[in-house]
């Protein structure tokens, strides 16, 4: 078949011989894309759909959230009748996505040190102990970021609700598409949201299994955000049925080592929280609480990516097994394997993020109908990595040009590669399916380890 042709016609053209300096077209494309071959068909993955419907493909459709949802949130915001609500959701939007993580005390011990020995090689200035102190301390705070813990009463939680609510919705919504299509036999039970805010989760939890949940608790160390979630869930109002039932709410997390839950959730959480060590200590708390699924979401940021970076490490790494549940962890998404993530070893830095359109609450400053949403997202799950699917994952937006397609993925031998992908080369399967993936889908392709890739050619004696 043309997928065949295309890997026989990949693996052989090693043997060519140089004319002119120049490797012919199929060389050049396999030095760009050696992991690449052909696609993954041996189960007939594609069965009798066309190829825009392939496993592969995880894109969710722009999303909204309930419509009791909006009117609630837009009740609440005119009953409350706040002045410049526009300007406070803006300045709120602006600060969360800049913000930064606070500095670890060693990171400002060690800042200290060399302020200190700087100006001690200044012989100009006075080398008296108190003024040097205060000279570093004055350099320290010009120099330092300053993190500052959100305390949410009344007022900010509704502004809170205004800004974050949507989009909250849209990125945990895409979390939860990315477990249903994959494994879509799975039906929870139960589910935990820490750091549940408005309640964006549950609601999305709801939309997505709402037939198999039975109980959400949501753990919320502010007691406004609480009864805000509250109220949402009663159509804005303290009395009332819920829209969702099974729902509780709470300000710590629960004592007992036994409770699990099928799905545990933290969105936009640890960031919140002002060390290393205590976002260490709620890592390893909510995977303990985890029977399946542990979902982390943050910004997509570089900030927001190197936190899911290093939770993800910390579950993996993790020496402490419970007695309760000894099952290993391993990654369900986005990363095709268990590896250093490349995007943070590369030589420039990036941030694996993703995008989900959603349909924005018409609140009356809301000029868009339809907004993005910029995560990153990591996927923790219960079991044997052999149970995932380690299918390369496309990391940017997806090039199309005439007869062939730019593809950034990130491989399951762990680097990222850029696949420039054409029918004549890779065969009509693969071309097909990579045009119809955008953003975020997985392409189903065989990577082949370095033994089944071509021998690399020894260079021309010089003159030859």
């Amino acid at each position: 078949m043309a997928t065949a042709r295309g890997l026989r016609h990949l693996l052989t053209s090693s043997r060519w011989r140089r004319r002119g300096g120049e490797a012919p077209p199929s060389r050049a494309l396999a030095a760009v894309v050696p992991g690449v071959s052909q696609v993954d068909n041996n189960s007939d993955f594609l069965g009798k759909k066309p190829h825009r419907q392939h496993p592969g493909i995880l894109r969710l459709p722009c999303v909204e959230v309930p419509q009791v949802l909006a009117a609630a949130a837009q009740f609440l915001l005119l009953e409350y009748s706040m002045p410049n609500v526009e300007k406070k959701v803006q300045a709120l939007t602006n600060y969360l996505w800049s913000r930064r993580l606070p500095v670890e005390p060693e990171e400002l011990r060690r800042r200290a040190v060399h302020l200190e020995e700087k100006f001690l090689e200044n012989p100009d200035l006075l080398q008296v102990e108190e003024k040097l102190r205060e000279a570093v301390l004055r350099a320290l705070r010009k120099t330092t970021y300053h993190w500052q813990e959100l305390s949410y009463n009344e007022s900010l939680s509704l502004v809170y609700m205004a800004a974050r609510l949507d989009g909250g919705f849209a990125a945990v919504s895409r979390a939860f598409h990315e477990i249903r299509a994959r494994v879509p036999e799975f039906q929870p039970q139960t589910l935990m949201d820490f750091g549940s805010g408005t309640g964006s989760v549950t609601w999305a939890a709801h939309s997505a299994w709402g037939q198999s949940l039975r109980e959400y608790m949501c753990v919320d160390s502010s007691a406004a955000m609480l009864v805000l979630a509250e109220k949402l869930l009663k159509g804005g109002s303290e009395s009332g049925e819920p829209y969702v039932p099974g729902v509780f709410f709470r300000q710590f997390l629960p004592v007992s080592p036994k409770v699990q839950f099928d799905v545990v959730v933290s969105a936009f959480s640890l960031s919140e929280l002002p060390s290393k060590a205590d976002r260490t200590e709620l890592v390893q708390t909510l995977w303990r609480k985890t029977s399946h699924f542990l979902i982390l979401v943050e910004n997509g940021t570089k900030a927001g990516h190197c936190l899911l970076m290093d939770a993800r490490d910390l579950v993996l790494k993790g020496k402490e097994k419970s007695p309760l549940d000894p099952r290993p962890g391993f990654v369900f998404a986005p990363c095709p394997h268990e590896l250093p993530c490349p995007q943070l070893t590369a030589s420039k830095p990036l941030a694996c993020s993703f995008s989900q359109a959603y349909h924005c609450i018409p609140f009356s400053w809301n000029k868009k109908k339809q907004k993005e949403e910029k995560f990153s997202m990591v996927i923790l799950a219960r079991g044997s990595p052999e149970e995932a699917n380690r299918w390369p994952r496309i990391t940017q937006p997806i090039l199309k040009r005439p007869r062939h397609v730019h593809c950034h993925l990130c491989c399951p031998d762990g680097h990222i590669q850029h696949a420039v992908i054409t029918a004549r080369q890779h065969g009509r399967d693969l071309y097909r399916c990579a045009r119809v993936s955008s953003w975020g889908d997985l392409l189903p392709v065989i990577t082949p380890s370095e033994s089944e890739l071509p021998p690399s050619l020894p260079e021309d004696p010089p003159g030859n």
